[in-house]
């Protein structure tokens, strides 16, 4: 950047010394008939050309140079904050809003940094030199030029003051745009579905027009304050004309030097017109860069310990002590919740929609901190351990898995090159996966498309088991891995579930009590408390019990389907 900047005011010089050199080549030579020395300020005129042209390449291409790489260390830094934040982050951030951070908002920073910068250092000194040799040749002229600029100054303040307003205006409505846009595209099967297509175009116009309008106030600033400048450039050039042109028909002023003058003044308002235009940069980067920083300067509340322990002969206990949360403080989530989960044993938890089996979950994998209480691993607070130390210990399985675009193997493997292929055919075997992974064309090279959307759903949960088997994790944890497959899928997955959790510590959330049947312990959930925990026998024994409530309601709904099918 500092070699931008030299090159920069070389060009600034070399581009303001022309019209001295014209003065010089009138007054000293062309005036006297000197057609030697006129060769030579000729020479010297083409050469600040020349020179003036190769510095403008090198220098475009550096700082363009510089300000993509800038932009590259950006993007990176801002990817890598938005993947280290706390889960509790994204619930208050909608997706389109952090891509917008992560795409139009840096670029938006492109030009000013790729030559914004530099540039309006180089317009500066440009008119630092054109002041220079004006005043160098008269002092009378260069107050005529300058006479304007207070007014010039005035305009630009009122319009700095509009156009920040409606720049930040613009970049709140680009991530208004994304983040419908990327809702929308998900939900489409919804929206097609229920017929909401014109209801949604209506919404999107609106938000579409919202976006219009802040564009267009920063148009109608920009439709004033240009015409201001050229007008009151315009103004500066008559006034030079008329006392200039005056003074040297009194033979006061050479020609030579009226002739530099309005050379100088088409010069003087160039920077001017240019550093206009790089405020216009500067405010759409600097409302971009609010929002950028705003991302970066975020605070994790899921912070690493500064002295961290370490668990050297892991075994799989998991102890929650009067844990209390709440994701919002006007509504507890859990309540007093103490259970413990020896090393090897199965614990299922059961409850109805929003008895905070998930949030258990979150917790034990500190997604989110607990407000009150303590989990322990091992006999080991978990906020006393890494966070990579701690989640190396887990493998999770959810209802809804993510599988990106690449490879079956990336998906596997998710790039950690300790992981062979022999091992994941291993493990496809061992979950039963192998046997349609072989069917599809390049086997485990088989490009997957976005989300997985290629495979079955059945296909998908496979797969992420084959993941979680090759991690070899200490405790399972499986979170209606089976809710969102067809009956001959589900005897696949829960034989995989099976081999998975043998010798491991686990943890089943599930609605079809069909399948924790085998668990160790049953935990029941009920508004955030546990309120039964016990076999599946010895909670089936109690007659008013919230176990053996769901557990008749749940096969007497079966019964009613069968009963109607056989009729």
């Amino acid at each position: 950047m500092l070699l931008a900047i030299g090159l920069t005011l070389s060009a600034a010089f070399l581009s303001t010394i022309r019209p001295k050199l014209t003065q010089l080549a009138v007054d000293d030579y062309i005036a006297i008939g000197d057609f030697q020395g006129l060769f030579w300020i000729v020479i010297l005129l083409f050469a600040a050309l020349v020179g003036e042209f190769f510095v403008l390449v090198i220098n475009t291409y550096l700082t363009r140079w510089f300000g993509q790489g800038t932009l590259y260390s950006l993007r990176n830094a801002v990817f890598e904050k938005i993947q280290s934040l706390h889960i509790q982050f994204f619930d208050r951030n909608p997706i389109g809003r952090l891509i917008t951070r992560t795409t139009s908002d840096i670029e938006a920073l492109s030009e000013l940094l790729s030559d914004g910068v530099v540039n309006m250092i180089g317009d500066l000194f440009k008119i630092f030199f054109i002041l220079y040799f004006m005043l160098t040749m008269s002092w009378e002229l260069t107050l005529i030029t300058i006479f304007v600029l207070p007014v010039l100054f005035y305009a630009t303040f009122l319009f700095k003051a509009k156009v920040r307003v409606s720049f930040l205006d613009v970049r709140d409505q680009i991530a208004r745009l994304n983040s419908f846009i990327q809702e929308h595209i998900n939900g489409m099967a919804i929206v097609q579905l229920f017929n909401r297509e014109k209801k949604e175009k209506e919404k999107f116009e609106h938000i579409n027009t919202s976006h219009k309008k802040a564009h267009i106030n920063t148009i109608f600033y920009f439709a004033i304050f240009w015409p201001v400048v050229e007008v009151l450039a315009s103004l500066a050039m008559a006034l030079v004309v008329w006392y200039g042109g005056a003074r040297a028909l009194m033979d006061q002023v050479t020609f030579g030097v009226l002739l530099a003058f309005i050379q100088y003044v088409r010069q003087f308002f160039n920077p001017i017109r240019g550093l206009s235009e790089k405020y216009n940069t500067l405010q759409s980067a600097l409302a971009s860069s609010e929002r950028i920083f705003g991302v970066l300067d975020t605070e994790n509340q899921i912070k690493d310990p500064e002295n961290p322990k370490w668990i050297e002969n892991p075994r799989g206990e998991i102890e929650f002590n009067q844990v209390w949360f709440s994701y919002n403080k006007d509504e507890t989530i859990l309540k007093d919740v103490s259970f413990r989960v020896e090393p090897g044993q199965t614990v299922a938890i059961v409850g109805a929609t929003g008895a905070g089996k998930t949030t258990i979950i979150n917790l034990l994998l500190r997604y989110y901190d607990v407000n009150k209480g303590v989990i322990r691993i091992d006999g080991v607070d978990i906020r006393e351990l890494t966070m990579d130390h701690l989640r190396s210990r887990f493998g999770l399985v959810l209802q809804d898995n993510a599988l990106f675009s690449g490879t079956l193997l990336e998906n596997i493997t998710l790039g950690n090159e300790a992981i062979t292929r022999e091992e994941v055919i291993q493990a496809s075997k061992e979950i039963e996966a192998h046997r349609f992974i072989r069917n599809l064309p390049n086997q485990y090279d088989y490009e997957l498309r976005e989300r997985g959307a290629s495979l079955s759903m059945g296909q998908r949960q496979l797969i992420c088991f084959v993941r979680v088997m090759v991690y070899n994790p200490q405790i399972m944890i499986l979170d209606e891995a089976t809710s969102s497959v067809d009956s001959d899928t589900e005897i696949l997955v829960t034989k995989a579930c099976e081999k998975m959790m043998k010798g491991r510590t686990s943890i089943i959330i599930a609605h079809r009590l069909s399948t924790i049947q085998g668990a160790d312990k049953i935990l029941v959930m009920h508004k955030g408390e546990i309120r039964e925990m016990g076999t599946h026998r010895n909670l089936l024994k109690r007659k008013d019990g919230i176990y053996r409530k769901l557990y008749e309601l749940q096969y007497k709904d079966q019964r009613t389907k069968v009963k109607k099918s056989l009729a």
